[in-house]
C-alpha cells in the first residue's frame, strides 16, 4: 500500500529533512518519502532531537534513528536539549518546552542552509485530537483550524504531508514493510491533556458518533479557511477603523501606545465584525482577549460611558470616551495607585469562614467562596492576601505548579500593582488569582466581583470553581 502524502506541499530538487522521533508516523513518513524520493526528485535528511527526557528509553530513540537513517542512506542530523530546565526556567509545561525546543531547533537547521524545510509527521488523529482540545479551551477559528499543512518562518517552511493519513493506516503500511518503530512510555500517561483526550475522551465521543474523528478533521480545513478570509478583511477594514494615538487639541493625533476606534463607526458593523476588529486591535499590541473580554470591550463601547474603563487579561485595558473606545497594555490601576499613594508594600491579609464571603476596598475586590458537591458545609478558613515570594499556582490545563511571579511576568503585571496583587488561598493552597484561569479545586467555588460600581457593570470579574 501507500501512504496518502500531500504532494501538492513538495517539489523537485527540494532539500527536506523529516523530524524523526522514531514512533510510527515519523518512520511511516520517512519511508514514504524515501521510497518515492527518486520519483519526487527529494534531497532528503532526517533530523532527531533528544529532549533529555526518559533517559535510557530516549537513548535507544537516538540510536534506533540514527541506524534507520543509516541503513537508508540519508544524512542524519542530531541534537539534546534539557526540555525539562529549560521549561522551569521559562515558566511552560514540559510539553510546551519541547514543543518550542523542537521548533528553534527545525529552524536553526534551515537558518544554516543543512536543509530548506522541515516535514513532521502529524496524522489526521493528531488533527482530530488537536481540534478536539483547542474547543476545550474555548479556541477561536484560529484554534480551531489546528494542525496547518504549512507553517512559513523566515528560514524555511515547516511541511505536514501525512495530515490526510490515518494512524491506522500508518501502521498498517509499516507492518507490511516489516518495519519497526519505537513506543514513547509517556504517551501512555494519563496526567497528559492529549493522552486523556486520545485514550479516554474520543473513544467516549465516538461510542455517540463513529465519525467523529472526521468531522473534527473538516471542521479544522473550514476553520482555516474562515480564518484566511477574516485576516484578510482586516486587512482591508483594519486601517479604515483604528485610530493609533489620542487626539490632540487642533486636530491629529498623538503618537503613543494607544488604539482607538470611533464607537459610532463600530456600532454600524455586523457583530462579527465588531469582534474581529476589537480582537485585531488587541492584537497589534500583544494581547489575545477570550470571548467574555471581548464581549467586555464591545459593551464598554456600545454602552458605556465616558469615563468608564475596564482592566483584563495580559494588562489589556480598554477606556470609553464620548467618542472613542481606546485600547492600551498597561494598568488602570486603582490599586497600584491606592498603594503608592498609602506607601503600601503588602497589604494586611483577610481571614473568613467558608462559606462567606468578604470586601477588600484595597484591593477593589469582593469574593465570596461557597462549598459544592460532598464537600462540608463548614469548618474551613480563606485568607485573601498578597502574593509572596515562593507562591506557587495550578494554571487549568497545565500539569505542573507555577510560581506566581513567572504567571505576573507573563500577564506584564509591573510596578506597584504587582507588589499588590491578590490571591485567595485555602488549606494552603491558593485556589483564586486575579486575572490567571487556575485548575479547580474539589469542592470549592469561588466568585469574585469589582467593588467599584461601574467597572463592575461592565465587567464582571466572575470566577467559579476556582477558575
Amino acid at each position: 500500500m501507500k501512504l496518502p502524502l500531500d504532494l501538492t506541499l513538495l517539489r523537485p530538487g527540494l532539500r527536506l529533512a523529516v523530524g524523526l522521533s522514531g514512533g510510527a508516523d515519523s518512520v511511516a513518513l520517512l519511508r514514504a518519502l524515501h521510497e518515492r524520493s527518486s520519483e519526487l526528485g527529494l534531497v532528503l535528511h532526517a533530523a532527531h532531537l533528544h529532549h533529555g527526557l526518559r533517559g535510557e528509553e530516549a537513548d535507544g530513540d537516538l540510536a534506533f534513528t540514527r541506524d534507520l537513517a543509516c541503513e537508508l542512506s540519508l544524512p542524519f542530523h542530531e541534537h539534546r536539549v534539557d526540555a525539562v530546565a529549560e521549561a522551569h526556567e521559562n515558566g511552560e509545561t514540559i510539553e510546551e518546552s519541547a514543543r518550542r525546543l523542537r521548533y528553534g531547533w527545525f529552524r536553526q537547521l534551515m537558518a544554516a542552509g543543512e536543509v530548506e524545510a522541515v516535514a513532521t509527521a502529524h496524522t489526521s488523529d493528531d488533527q482530530a485530537e488537536t481540534v478536539l482540545a483547542k474547543f476545550l479551551r474555548g479556541a477561536w477559528t484560529e484554534g480551531l483550524s489546528g494542525i496547518h499543512p504549512v507553517i512559513v518562518f523566515p528560514e524555511g517552511r515547516i511541511l505536514r504531508p501525512l495530515l490526510q493519513a490515518k494512524r491506522a493506516e500508518v501502521e498498517t503500511y509499516l507492518m507490511q514493510l516489516g518495519q519497526g518503530w519505537r513506543e514513547d512510555s509517556s504517551n501512555r500517561h494519563l496526567t497528559i491533556t492529549r493522552n486523556r483526550i486520545r485514550h479516554e475522551l474520543l473513544p467516549l465521543l465516538e461510542s455517540w458518533n463513529p465519525r467523529l474523528r472526521e468531522h473534527l478533521t473538516q471542521m479544522a480545513v473550514l476553520a482555516r479557511d474562515e480564518e484566511a478570509w477574516w485576516q484578510a478583511e482586516m486587512e482591508r477594514v483594519a486601517p479604515q477603523q483604528l485610530l493609533a494615538g489620542r487626539p490632540v487639541r487642533g486636530g491629529g493625533r498623538a503618537a503613543g501606545e494607544v488604539l482607538a476606534v470611533d464607537v459610532t463607526r463600530l456600532a454600524a458593523l455586523a457583530p462579527a465584525v465588531q469582534r474581529r476588529l476589537l480582537r485585531h486591535a488587541a492584537g497589534q499590541m500583544g494581547a489575545a482577549p477570550d470571548f467574555g473580554a471581548t464581549e467586555t470591550l464591545r459593551a464598554l463601547a456600545l454602552s458605556g460611558r465616558a469615563g468608564q474603563k475596564c482592566e483584563l487579561a495580559l494588562g489589556l485595558t480598554g477606556e470609553r470616551t464620548p467618542r472613542e473606545l481606546r485600547l492600551a497594555v498597561g494598568p488602570v490601576a486603582t490599586v497600584a495607585e491606592r498603594g503608592s499613594e498609602q506607601g503600601i508594600e503588602a497589604l494586611p491579609e483577610l481571614n473568613f469562614a467558608i462559606p462567606g464571603e468578604v470586601e477588600a476596598p484595597a484591593f477593589d475586590l469582593r469574593l465570596r467562596v461557597d462549598r459544592s458537591g460532598s464537600a462540608p458545609a463548614s469548618g474551613q478558613t480563606a485568607t485573601l492576601r498578597n502574593w509572596k515570594p515562593g507562591d506557587r499556582v495550578v494554571l487549568r490545563h497545565s500539569s505542573r505548579p507555577r510560581k506566581v511571579k513567572e504567571v505576573l511576568e507573563r500577564m506584564r503585571v509591573t510596578g506597584t500593582e504587582r507588589r499588590v496583587w491578590p490571591v485567595l488561598e485555602v488549606g494552603g493552597r491558593i485556589v483564586w488569582m486575579r486575572g490567571a484561569e487556575l485548575e479547580p479545586e474539589p469542592g470549592i467555588g469561588v466568585e469574585a466581583t469589582n467593588l467599584n460600581a461601574a467597572r463592575a457593570a461592565l465587567r464582571p470579574t466572575l470566577t467559579r470553581n476556582g477558575s
